[in-house]
């Protein structure tokens, strides 16, 4: 019989990867985790693909129990985890022996966790993702007694000289400010607002409940359009800050459609879109100008940091005999 992780206490969680890579061509939304970085994070440091599926754990209490020897992560926003009731860290491979009950709660500054085990667990694909697409009713939220079927045990782990677990692998944590700053380069309708466009980047704005994944509505000092003249429906990129008539700002994120016909003000960065990931309803976040070249060596310096850490991992795996996972 395969070995599994049962969920015991579901919360608001899904099966989630990185997203459908380049359909947007054919009019797909790109979906996938809302906060890339830590997605991915919690793949490297089990040694998996980054794209490999996850869990997705929204603001409420989860659990789960596995029926064989596992090797955990858990990234994202802080929260209290703990394995068979004692405190374990986030950020960290973490072993979790077979029957011991995962329990991840009290999440806290940010909105989302994200579970990854070794080896990751069998997921169904739409376009090359097992992302949840809410348009077309692909993927749900995981219940109580639902079974993800595990690709892969761990060996039991010991430390040889301190007995600890694993060492500690300086995975490249974010912070999680009570006021966010979200980088962001000039939009193609930039000029469309003359003076008043500066507004975005001199006062504060503040998430609305009506935020989700498809974009975050963001109350404030808006920007004024100064041009008349109506916008043809286009393509818009993730991370279009849109203007649309009224008191808000709207952001678009991973779910948005892939055409819209407000104007684009500002883009935000990559690096910033998984921030934006994180922040939740009620929160204060302030826009911070940037170029591309900034834009671009920012995310190069994320993602260096990625990659140095997946360097670290498969040395420490190939010194504790942890085998890494085949890649389908």
């Amino acid at each position: 019989m395969a070995e599994t992780l049962t969920v015991t206490t579901p919360g608001l969680t899904t099966v989630q990867d990185l997203g459908r890579t380049g359909r947007s061509r054919y009019g797909l939304p790109a979906n996938g985790a809302p906060d890339q970085h830590s997605a991915r994070v919690a793949n490297v440091l089990c040694g998996n693909d980054e794209r490999a599926p996850l869990l997705e754990i929204t603001a409420l209490d989860f659990a789960c129990t596995p029926s064989a020897d596992i090797l955990i992560a858990v990234t994202g926003a802080p929260a209290d985890l703990t394995v068979a009731g004692a405190r374990r860290p986030q950020w960290e491979p973490v072993f979790v022996r077979a029957g011991d009950t995962v329990r991840i709660g009290s999440v806290r500054q940010g909105l989302r966790v994200y579970l990854a085990v070794l080896g990751s667990f069998e997921a169904e694909y739409l376009q090359g993702s097992c992302a949840p697409d809410t348009v077309l009713g692909f993927g749900t939220s995981l219940g109580t007694g639902d079974e993800l079927v595990l690709r892969q045990a761990c060996p039991p782990l010991t430390h040889p000289y301190s007995g600890i677990p694993l060492f500690r692998l300086d995975a490249p944590v974010p912070s999680f400010p009570v006021t966010w700053t979200i980088d962001v380069t000039d939009g193609p309708d930039r000029a469309d607002f003359g003076d008043t466009g500066a507004r975005v980047f001199t006062a504060p704005f503040t998430v609305t409940p009506q935020s989700n994944h498809i974009g975050l509505r963001l109350r404030g000092d808006v920007p004024r359009r100064l041009t008349r003249g109506e916008i043809l429906s286009r393509g818009v990129p993730i991370g279009a800050v849109e203007v649309p008539a009224g008191d808000e700002l709207l952001v678009l994120h991973r779910g948005r459609g892939v055409t819209a016909g407000y104007p684009v003000l500002a883009v935000v960065t990559a690096t910033s879109l998984s921030a934006l990931g994180q922040v939740r309803p009620g929160q204060t976040i302030r826009f911070r100008h940037r170029t591309t070249a900034q834009a671009i060596t920012a995310y190069r310096a994320q993602r260096t940091a990625v990659d140095a850490l997946r360097t670290r991992v498969h040395s420490v795996f190939a010194a504790l005999r942890i085998p890494l996972p085949v890649c389908d």
